[in-house]
């Protein structure tokens, strides 16, 4: 606690820089979930819209795009 000036220690939120890519991809995962969700809605009950292709955008935006977001960094 008192060793706050140490360059090595850095904390998470001083750690995590956003930048235009982290952004982009952020937003891509956002979309994913929308037309997700759209795609459910509008599919019948036993459809291959909503049982096959709105299930694997929904994963795509919540499991990839979103955590990529966050953990994305430029060299």
């Amino acid at each position: 606690m008192g060793n706050q000036n140490n360059p090595e220690k850095i904390q998470l939120i001083e750690g995590w820089s956003f930048n235009k890519t982290n952004y982009i991809i952020f937003f891509i995962g956002v979309l994913f979930i929308i037309f997700g969700y759209i795609i459910m809605a509008t599919g019948t009950v036993n459809s291959f819209q909503s049982l096959t292709l709105a299930p694997i955008m929904l994963f795509l935006g919540y499991i990839i795009f979103i955590p990529a977001s966050l953990i994305y960094r430029e060299k």
